[in-house]
């Protein structure tokens, strides 16, 4: 749901650069974290279809408060994890950039603010659902709201950091105005909840086995042939 619309030079070159290295070290980071352990056929199905689910959700626009859209991100990262989530988040903002949501030169901060949504998601999932033992439901609207607000504070000190080119508005009203953007974002981040919440306890009850791994529960190892 969080992501920066800005067209190409609305940033200046050193920010771009800036943004995209930060990007660069949070794939590095999720790469490191998929090639930890060897990354099952199912998992890497789920991160497929996450991605292209993820993608067609996010150039759905919903005429409200000028237009919103919904992209999905915390239920990406409940589902796939914070490592394959964060290659998913990578692959969306440079598919939307594509079809010109958004400018290539943005890629680069969409994805720092969209990996902030996978990660935090997963592990507030993981938390609240192990440790709290709450529902599927309140472990997935929380875990959505919790990450779509970190990263609606993410954009404003992106931006706020940033600036914007050729903007006749200093920095101070650009945050202010960001701010009310922020507000807004984590409201409909609360639609979001509500959505992942929904959908985390629908998989649940028809196949637990996709969150396996977010829960913490062990793969359960293969009935032997007979014979054996």
């Amino acid at each position: 749901m969080a992501h920066i619309h800005l067209e190409d030079g609305a940033f200046s070159p050193f920010w771009v650069i800036v943004w995209s290295l930060v990007a660069a070290g949070l794939v590095t980071l999720a790469l490191i974290i998929i090639g930890r352990k060897e990354t099952s056929p199912r998992k890497l199905a789920i991160a497929a279809m996450c991605t292209s689910v993820g993608f067609a959700v996010f150039q759905v626009s919903i005429p409200i408060f000028g237009g919103i859209h919904l992209n999905l991100t915390p239920l990406i990262g409940i589902l796939a994890g914070p490592g394959l989530g964060s290659l998913a988040a990578l692959l969306i903002n440079v598919f939307s950039a594509a079809v010109g949501h958004g400018g290539w030169g943005m890629i680069g901060a969409n994805t720092v603010v969209n990996v902030v949504e996978v990660a935090v998601s997963y592990y507030v999932y993981r938390l609240v659902r192990t440790r709290f033992k709450l529902d599927r439901f309140a472990s997935g609207l929380g875990a959505a709201v919790v990450a779509l607000s970190l990263s609606a504070v993410a954009i404003v000190a992106i931006v706020g950091i940033s600036g914007i080119q050729d903007s006749e508005q200093t920095k101070e009203e650009i945050v202010a105005n960001m701010v009310v953007i922020a507000v807004v974002n984590i409201a409909v981040g609360v639609l979001e909840g509500v959505v992942t919440g929904y959908v985390v306890s629908f998989i649940g009850r028809v196949r637990p086995d996709l969150l396996r791994d977010t829960e913490g529960v062990a793969e359960k190892d293969p009935a032997p042939a007979e014979g054996a």
